[in-house]
């Protein structure tokens, strides 16, 4: 590209915030909006509004070329491209709505209408197939009173991020997924990301319709991928002496399987996989082509909690206190949404068991949560002390810190510790208390510590 674009982003908030840094980083004039004032403000003194791994510094290192502001119009008048990530939460039959998006698409429908130059608008949330070639590109088209791929061009193309690494994820992406009205548009957005992106990835240009599809199948297949991990680690703990890490490294040499995401441990939380996976059976239904895959994925995740509940239960001493380690729904974030440590806690107090907890990050969104059902600890060194039975939900790297001289001073009542990752050494571990991984039989089953293939 001769010269970069100024670029607009709507909705500054666990991907937005970072996008801007990023294009900023890289030398674009970026304009952030966000409805809330506050967030406005914070992004304008420099600071990251979000928890997110490396914000704060590329923030710092691009100030001078970002501002943020609550007037769409402006920050549209002021660019050439324009990304929408906004809220696209979930209706009660699994789609997503587009009550957020659509207020947007208005607004920046009106400041097209005052402008002459080709603009781009892109959609990054998450929509349900047939959503950007309807009631998007309608309402841009109203409000504008200009026409889609000849006025102005319109794509979809949704980011494949998990929160944690949302940085490291934008800046090298597997592929680019491109849903484009015309191939203006999709070839500005594929330099944009050319220019953009670390690693030179490939860039996927299709419909709307297929991208949009593109989107949720890629989740739903994921899921689908993390569930058959863990029904094998459920079924390695009722078959002595074996052990899933062993089983799930050799699959995972295979070129047609792959070892990413096939580790074995908990079900699935966080923002995209369950709902996108709920939304991708709901599209079937609605069709009239059966997704019973994806149905029996969701089915056998909601029961991974009660399973994991049942098995503290049991090991469980009289009056014994449960410790909970970890609450975000994977490291090195503060979203508890579907959080497996968060649901086993609702599920323990909820049967009136005394329940401890501790996050690194995720205490406070947990306190908003949970409320006064459970203790919270300030430290992991606090869960420790208090608990009788410990569980390690969320492979925290800290948590691995765990060892016989820590036991030793902090420690005089645990006798159980649940590892559900496999974390920590089994083997000394289990000679001063009992030492529960989750997918290893009993027996002398072979320890295999995780590396390559971990979905962490």
């Amino acid at each position: 590209m001769e010269s970069l674009p100024d670029v607009s982003i709507i909705g500054l908030g666990k991907l937005g915030a970072p996008m801007l840094a990023c294009f900023a980083a890289k030398g674009f004039k970026v304009t952030g909006v966000d409805v809330m004032p506050e967030r406005v403000e914070t992004i304008n003194r420099g600071v990251a509004p979000v928890y997110e791994t490396g914000l704060q510094e590329l923030l710092t290192a691009a100030q001078g070329r970002y501002r943020a502001t609550t007037d769409i119009i402006a920050a549209v008048a002021q660019s050439s491209v324009t990304f929408v990530i906004v809220p696209t939460p979930s209706l009660p039959d699994g789609t997503f709505s587009l009550e957020y998006s659509l207020p947007a698409f208005e607004t920046i429908g009106q400041a097209l209408r005052e402008k002459d130059d080709f603009h781009l608008v892109v959609m990054t949330s998450t929509v349900m197939p047939g959503a950007t070639d309807s009631a998007i590109k309608t309402t841009l088209e109203t409000a504008s009173g200009k026409r889609v791929g000849v006025d102005f061009g319109l794509c979809y193309s949704p980011e494949f991020i998990a929160l944690g690494s949302v940085i490291d994820d934008f800046l090298n992406p597997d592929f680019i997924l491109i849903g484009e009205s015309d191939a203006r548009s999709g070839d500005m957005l594929a330099q944009i990301y050319a220019t953009v992106c670390d690693n030179n990835p490939p860039a996927q240009r299709m419909s709307f319709v297929n991208a949009e599809l593109t989107k949720i199948a890629v989740n739903t297949f994921i899921t689908t991928k993390i569930t058959f991990a863990n029904m094998l680690a459920r079924m390695c703990e009722n078959l002595p002496e074996s052990n899933v890490d062993v089983v799930t490294a050799a699959l995972g040499m295979d070129t047609r399987i792959g070892s990413k995401y096939l580790t074995g441990a908990i079900g699935y939380g966080g923002p995209c996989f369950p709902r996108d996976n709920v939304a991708f059976a709901a599209l079937a239904r609605e069709i009239g082509s059966p997704a019973t895959l994806a149905e029996a994925t969701d089915q056998f995740n909601r029961l991974e909690i009660s399973r994991l509940t049942d098995l503290i239960k049991a090991k469980r001493p009289d009056n014994g206190v449960i410790g909970i380690l970890g609450l975000s729904y994977k490291p090195n974030t503060d979203v508890i949404e579907e959080a497996q440590g968060l649901l086993l806690a609702k599920s323990l107090a909820g049967e009136a068991i005394p329940v401890i907890v501790y996050d690194p990050a995720a205490l406070d969104n947990a306190r908003r949560a949970l409320g006064t059902s459970v203790q919270y600890a300030d430290t992991l060194e606090t869960v420790l002390q208090a608990a009788d039975v410990v569980v390690v939900v969320t492979a925290w790297e800290q948590f691995k810190r765990i060892d016989l001289e820590m036991l030793a001073h902090n420690a005089p009542s645990v006798s159980v510790l649940i590892d559900c990752w496999r974390m920590l050494d089994g083997e000394a571990l289990g000679a001063v208390l009992e030492y529960v991984p989750l997918g290893v039989g009993a027996g002398k089953p072979q320890f295999q510590s995780l590396t390559e293939g971990s979905r962490l």
